[in-house]
């Protein structure tokens, strides 16, 4: 049997490989290997069949079909971590040597040694042109000209703990020890994309096999063979079940008394990543339902002859099983702005007295952050990476509009929202806002404070979330799970664009009133969370 038909009976005709009709998210396990050795680390693809690297063998196996070991070369170095083919050699990284090594495959030659650029060289992969290294202790992930080891390029590491390292022509594939995650990064752009939960406890060696990504898993002993992009785009997972009752409590201070009161509450529906489980219900009747501009129902109550002291009291009850969700997005496969809908251009790219995307604060902060980007993920993600590394959380009280709450650098998840939907108007990139009732901690848990962010249209994808307030961490893989992830513990009740005609720019609830003399009025608002049994 020839090399070429061994891959093609390797990688291809065993049912333990054979793909499912169904489409499959990022990450999911289509089969598995066990490993040639007891501690598998460095991983890679030579064409022909998967290398390994085992640190308490010393040894590199190249296995086949069924994990049949088809070669073994001794180690050049003691703690051989990461692995690359770059077409005709192998790259050993050791981390005990700080070394990388060249070898020749065929017989295990040290043809070339480097000094690492780092002192725990990791992870390995092989560029096309270049090697890069996976550094654990520095957290770094550095472009290297592998005929003397000079740094080419070099930016944070996804996260603390990268191990495994692999090329698949256009991205790099992380993968990360602690968090049990394989991240998902654009060398170009040096940043997170997104990211999935790694098949086993100990995620290490990752290679790229033309098709699919290798994960060797150094606790479990295996190779897992996993989906990188087979059309599904968006995942849900950690499904809760819970019980929201909402209560709004308006009390009339006085002295004089409420002529007229009425009080607006979004009407929460079914989305991609929640769904109603029972009627929305409310006591007392609301007297009508009405929707606004964007399309989102409201319940409407109004009272009358509310005198000093007074309390009105209005609740509304729903079941719900609320689940995370991720959206997968490659960017290369982001449509132009040319390509979204005019009805949607139409709507969300409007300006607007909270945005003024005319204002020569926001137009100059558009620039600055995406130059000559067109492609509509990347000035959806950079203005993303703009905004956080330029602002900082605090509730100043008031909503101003985006040039101010810009120039002040704070503001409330209201304001980080307002002020990225200003610049991704002003980008071309529609926009609008969610809001919603927040599980705070517990699944028994009340919450009075509620949050918002934002969504963007990318063509192709659709509607997608983006959470800058919370996107506003030091780790880079954070910052890119807020872009595209939603948590299981929003209950999202409102959708708009802003100016609502019925809750202007508010969310949730809102109330307004006349009264027949000077008064004080008073509403607090509240959402109780209890799982259901």
């Amino acid at each position: 049997m020839t090399k070429r038909h061994l891959f093609v009976f390797f990688f291809c005709v065993p049912a333990l490989f054979a793909s499912s009709s169904a489409l499959a998210v990022p990450g999911k396990v289509l089969g598995e290997l066990p490993s040639p050795g007891p501690a598998p680390t460095g991983l890679a693809f030579d064409g022909d069949g998967l290398w390994v690297a085992d640190r308490r063998t010393d040894l590199l196996y190249k296995v086949g079909q069924g994990g049949i070991v088809l070669k073994t070369l001794e180690t050049p170095g003691f703690l051989p971590s990461g692995l690359a083919f770059d077409g005709k050699r192998l790259w050993v990284s050791d981390m005990e040597e700080g070394k990388i090594f060249q070898l020749d495959p065929e017989d295990g030659t040290s043809l070339k040694v480097i000094d690492a650029p780092t002192p725990k060289p990791v992870g390995l992969a092989w560029d096309g042109k270049h090697l890069w290294v996976a550094d654990e202790k520095e957290r770094r992930l550095i472009k290297i000209d592998q005929r003397d080891g000079t740094v080419l390029k070099s930016f944070k590491s996804p996260s603390n703990s990268p191990t495994g390292l692999a090329f698949d022509g256009r991205y790099l594939w992380v993968a990360d020890r602690k968090e049990d995650l394989v991240f998902l990064v654009s060398p170009e752009h040096e940043c997170v994309i997104f990211s999935f939960k790694a098949p086993g406890p100990f995620s290490y060696g990752l290679a790229f096999d033309g098709q699919s990504l290798w994960n060797a898993d150094y606790q479990e002993g295996k190779l897992y063979k996993l989906v990188l992009d087979d059309g599904e785009s968006a995942a849900l997972a950690e499904g809760k079940k819970e019980r929201i009752e909402v209560s709004s409590f308006i009390l009339n201070y006085g002295p004089s008394e409420l002529k007229s009161l009425k009080a607006f509450l979004s009407v929460p529906a079914d989305r991609e990543n929640q769904k109603l489980l029972s009627e929305v219900s409310f006591s007392p009747q609301p007297k009508s339902f009405v929707n606004d501009q964007y399309g989102q129902k409201f319940a409407l109550f109004e009272f009358s002859g509310v005198k000093a002291l007074g309390r009105v009291e209005i609740r509304m009850s729903v079941d719900a099983e609320i689940k995370s969700a991720a959206h997968y997005i490659y960017p290369h496969k982001v449509g132009k702005l040319s390509d979204i809908p005019e009805e949607i251009r139409s709507v969300y790219l409007k300006d607007s007295i909270k945005y003024d995307i005319h204002n020569e604060t926001i137009q100059q902060k558009v620039k600055e952050a995406v130059g000559e980007e067109t492609n509509p993920y990347w000035i959806a993600r950079k203005l993303f990476n703009w905004l956080i590394a330029h602002m900082e959380y605090k509730l100043s009280g008031g909503w101003e509009t985006a040039p101010q709450v810009l120039k002040r650098g704070s503001g409330s998840c209201s304001e980080y929202t307002f002020s990225y939907l200003a610049l991704t108007r002003a980008a071309g990139i529609p926009s609008r806002y969610v809001g919603s009732y927040v599980m705070r901690g517990d699944d028994a848990s009340w919450d009075d404070v509620f949050h918002r962010w934002a969504e963007v249209y990318l063509p192709g994808y659709g509607w997608i979330p983006v959470d800058a307030n919370a996107g506003d961490k030091e780790e880079p893989f954070k910052q890119a799970q807020a872009f595209g992830g939603i948590e299981n513990r929003f209950l999202i009740s409102t959708t708009g664009g802003g100016d609502s005609k019925y809750m202007d720019w508010g969310y949730n609830l809102r109330q307004e009133w006349t009264a027949s003399g000077k008064t004080k009025v008073r509403a607090e608002d509240a959402a109780d969370w209890s799982p259901m049994k």
